[in-house]
C-alpha cells in the first residue's frame, strides 16, 4: 500500500517571500510524502526576487511560483489540505477561510526578511535567515511520526515547531 501523501498549504500575507521559501523547501525535503502549496491573504502579485535568488543559492526549485490568493484552496475544486501554516504574524492575525477537510493548523512566524532596508547584501542575509529557520521548521515537521500520532498530540508538536529558534508572535487584535 502506498504510503498517504499530505497537502500543506503555508500561508503569508503578501505570498511573496517566507510562504514561498517554505512551499520551495517543502517540495523539495518532502519527498514523496507532501505537496506543498503557498498563499497569501493580500498577494502582492509578484514574488520577491531575493526570495528565488536564495532558493537558488541552495538548490531548491524555483519554478512555476506566483504570488497568489488563499481564496484559491477554498473553492470546491481545491486540493483538501491536511496541515495549514502561517509563516507570518499578520496572516495569523487574520480571520482565515474555512478550509475543507478540517486541517491541523498551527502557526510558524518568522520575521520578514522582506521588512528588511539597508543593501542588498543585508536584505539577502535576512532571506538566507529566513531560509534556515523555516528549513529546520519543515524538517523537524517532515521527521514527525504522523500515522502514529493522535490529533492533541500532532498539535502539540506542531505548535513546538512554530516556537523554535526565530519565532516571532501574533500581536493580539484590538477589541
Amino acid at each position: 500500500m502506498a504510503d498517504r501523501i499530505y497537502n500543506v498549504l503555508f500561508l503569508c500575507t503578501g505570498n511573496s517571500a517566507r510562504s514561498i521559501l517554505a512551499e520551495s523547501i517543502l517540495r523539495k525535503d518532502g519527498g514523496e510524502h507532501f505537496r506543498a502549496f503557498s498563499a497569501g491573504s493580500h498577494p502582492k502579485g509578484r514574488v520577491n526576487p531575493f526570495a528565488l535568488k536564495v532558493l537558488e543559492s541552495f538548490d531548491y526549485p524555483t519554478d512555476g511560483f506566483r504570488s497568489k490568493s488563499w481564496e484559491e484552496f477554498t473553492g470546491p475544486d481545491a486540493p483538501v489540505m491536511d496541515f495549514v501554516f502561517t509563516v507570518c504574524d499578520d496572516a495569523a492575525g487574520e480571520t482565515c477561510p474555512v478550509w475543507p477537510g478540517q486541517p491541523m493548523t498551527a502557526h510558524w512566524g518568522i520575521p520578514d526578511p522582506a521588512a528588511v532596508e539597508g543593501s542588498d547584501i543585508q536584505k539577502e542575509a535576512a532571506f538566507v535567515t529566513a531560509f534556515r529557520y523555516l528549513k529546520t521548521r519543515i524538517e523537524v515537521f517532515t521527521a514527525l511520526p504522523l500515522k502514529s500520532l493522535d490529533t492533541i498530540a500532532l498539535g502539540t508538536k506542531l505548535r513546538e515547531i512554530g516556537q523554535s529558534e526565530g519565532a516571532t508572535f501574533p500581536r493580539p487584535s484590538a477589541a
